[in-house]
């Protein structure tokens, strides 16, 4: 038999290595090293790494950056995979485009979290924007990303982009300005994770509405919207976000590195949608440079869910509140 391979623990102490195989601080080399995502309690996912770049532990979550062997560079913050260099650019397009484009004309977006980067590189490609404002509360995760991901190295330097540190309700509840988009580009409501309380109605309705403008559009990553997971949190906030906007669609596509489809909800006291073609005009006309995932054709099927997640959508009853919240399951081992 082989020797065992290395296992690390995100969240833990625990670490176990090889006597063959060299750990460098923070870098560790091993030729059997494996990040497992727990997805349930039957369930994992698992990805083969040449590297841990790096790891921390914040005030508000730990935090990793891993070398992986399928999809390269990978953020991880509590345990769970936040992004990859090879096909974050799906879940970041399917976030902020669809927003901007369904507006007549956005100067100014405020991205709740964000911490990496990618969301406000993908608003400032639009050349209608004046402004945008990227507001998350873990001042260590975008000095992290800031250090680290070197393809957002041009937005953080943006004379554009307004870099906050600070809790996104406080920001947004003491700002006097509204805003054409609103973004929620959270972490997963995890139950000890810090930021589930911004996916509740009282949020949507006291906080982000208000500092809508009139043709203002909300948007949120949702979680997963797979065939198996799209009861545990998507179609709950998508409910909830009904509960406080006249306009609401959900969408959804594959991402890869999640290993299941994604969800997102968007939303207005305004008509929303514009038909394909209109949708591409607006992306050849608007932004700068090409988008590698979306357009019109693609977004419209997007919105168009298989039987059972559209029936499990209309049936939904739950709404998010502080004391009755849902949560995703699992953690990452290292």
């Amino acid at each position: 038999m082989g020797e065992a391979p290395e296992v690390l623990y995100v969240n833990g102490s625990s670490k176990v290595v090889p006597e063959t195989q060299q750990n460098h601080v923070n870098n560790v080399v091993a030729s059997d090293t494996w990040y497992e995502e727990v997805i349930d309690d039957d369930l994992k996912w698992s990805f083969k790494l040449n590297s841990v770049l790096h790891k921390a532990i914040s005030e508000y979550q730990d935090i990793a950056l891993l070398d992986t062997k399928r999809f390269g560079k990978a953020l991880v913050l509590d345990g769970k995979m936040q992004s990859a260099e090879a096909d974050e650019f799906i879940y970041h397009e399917c976030l902020i485009h669809p927003p901007l484009l369904c507006h007549p004309k956005p100067k100014t977006v405020f991205i709740m979290g964000g911490g990496e980067g990618s969301a406000a590189r993908e608003a400032l490609k639009h050349k209608s924007i004046d402004k945008v404002v990227m507001c998350d509360i873990d001042k260590e995760v975008v000095d992290f990303c800031r250090k680290y991901l070197v393809a957002n190295k041009e937005a953080f330097a943006n004379k554009k982009l307004d870099l906050v540190i600070n809790c996104a309700k406080a920001e947004l509840e003491k700002r006097k300005e509204k805003y054409d988009v609103i973004v929620g580009d959270l972490a997963d409501p995890l139950e000890d994770g810090p930021c589930y309380q911004l996916y509740t109605k009282d949020f949507y309705e006291k906080v982000v509405k208000p500092k809508l403008t009139k043709n203002g559009i909300f948007v949120t990553q949702a979680g997963p919207a797979g065939i198996f997971s799209h009861k545990e949190v998507f179609t709950s906030i998508h409910n909830t976000v009904k509960q406080v906007f006249k306009y609401v669609v959900a969408y959804s596509t594959h991402v890869p590195s999640f290993a299941d489809s994604w969800g997102w909800v968007m939303a207005s006291d305004k008509p929303i949608l514009i038909d394909a073609v209109e949708m591409d005009k607006r992306i050849e006309a608007r932004i700068d440079g090409k988008l590698l995932y979306l357009d019109g054709v693609w977004f419209h099927s997007s919105t168009i869910m298989n039987k059972a997640v559209s029936k499990s959508l209309q049936n939904e009853t739950h709404v998010y509140t502080e004391d009755n919240a849902r949560f995703i399951p699992g953690h990452g081992i290292l």
